[in-house]
């Protein structure tokens, strides 16, 4: 069975293959021993918090497959983004120039470095190993995360956002930061990458020009790629896109991908949520949903068919079910149809 349940100290290896698989543009999960040992340490830390308005927290969840006990995908959420480190952004804007004498009206967009979503809570960290990118595992990953956000709402903010990675090759080179690059930096966009995933953002304020960038003064290809997603970032946005999350104006001001924002509790997932009461039993039903206990340390969840009592608000799972997600009969699980 493919359940998703927290992260443990154990996972440090498995945590570790991934951030190697993820590659560049992946900056919350840096190849660094350090700073993922840390990561899963905050995290488990996180969980076991006594929490009742959100702050530094980061929930990092992973995908097992029982049968294997082989952990093959990984998905987080950073609880307010910006509260410790500053949290940057480009924002795009626009400013008109018009002579009223010479008859020309020209609009000429802008970049102005922000930190507008400081405080917001953040999904990220999503990836999913080749060999279970299948039986909608991927959409499971993503979205235990809103059931999980529905279920203890008050550890999370109004607002939620993810960032989408940009456009870069296997190299690692983005057009985008190659001209930044060029005229304000004289690091490679690995690096900077690096430097920002394993929290050296001090660089960052110190050489960023303060003053808004006129994206025509960009180089041809860095301008193509501004608000543009790596092609294998899409799925993950269409997913996104689904659960109501749209584009606000906002790229990453290293390889310029957007940014996607979504009011908390208007996101489809949680919105459409229930909680329901576990009987144990046989059942034939074909409905398939994804369910979670309504654990915060021992949270798990699990896709599966169900069988749904919506007048009674109760809920019919096997014995099985119940088990992987360390549930007994009477209690309560969150679920949404998948």
């Amino acid at each position: 069975m493919i359940i998703i349940r927290p992260i443990q100290a154990s996972d440090y290896d498995s945590l570790h293959r991934i951030a190697i698989e993820s590659g560049h543009g992946f900056t919350s999960l840096p190849v660094n021993e350090g700073l993922l040992k840390q990561r899963i340490a905050h995290s488990e830390y996180s969980f076991t918090k006594d929490v009742s308005h959100p702050s530094s927290e980061g929930y990092l969840f992973v995908m097992e497959d029982t049968e294997t006990g082989q952990v093959v995908g990984t998905s987080g959420i950073e609880a307010a983004v910006g509260l410790e480190d500053a949290f940057y952004h480009y924002h795009l804007g626009k400013v008109v120039h018009n002579s009223r004498e010479l008859g020309i009206y020209n609009t000429v967009e802008t970049l102005s470095l922000c930190n507008d979503y400081t405080g917001a809570s953040e999904i990220c960290t999503l990836f999913l190993g080749e060999s279970h990118r299948k039986n909608k595992n991927g959409r499971f990953l993503s979205r235990c995360r809103f059931l999980f956000m529905a279920e203890h709402h008050e550890r999370f903010a109004e607002t939620v956002i993810a960032e989408m990675r940009g456009i870069s090759d296997e190299e690692g080179r983005s057009p985008f930061w190659n001209w930044l690059e060029e005229h304000f930096f004289s690091m490679d966009f690995p690096t900077a990458d690096y430097l920002t995933g394993i929290g050296k953002k001090v660089f960052i304020a110190e050489l960023m020009p303060k003053h808004p960038i006129y994206v025509s003064l960009l180089s041809k290809d860095a301008q193509k790629v501004i608000n543009e997603v790596h092609p294998k970032t899409l799925p993950a946005l269409r997913l996104l896109e689904a659960e109501g999350f749209a584009r606000r104006g906002y790229v990453d001001i290293f390889d310029g991908g957007p940014t996607v924002e979504a009011q908390t509790a208007k996101v489809k997932t949680i919105r459409n949520s229930g909680k329901y009461q576990v009987i144990i039993g046989e059942t034939d039903d074909k409905a398939n949903f994804i369910i979670c206990n309504t654990k915060v340390a021992g949270f798990r969840a699990v896709q599966a068919k169900v069988s749904l009592r919506a007048t009674a608000e109760q809920v019919l799972m096997s014995d099985d079910i119940a088990k992987a997600l360390h549930v007994n009969e009477g209690d309560f699980v969150r679920l949404v149809r998948n």
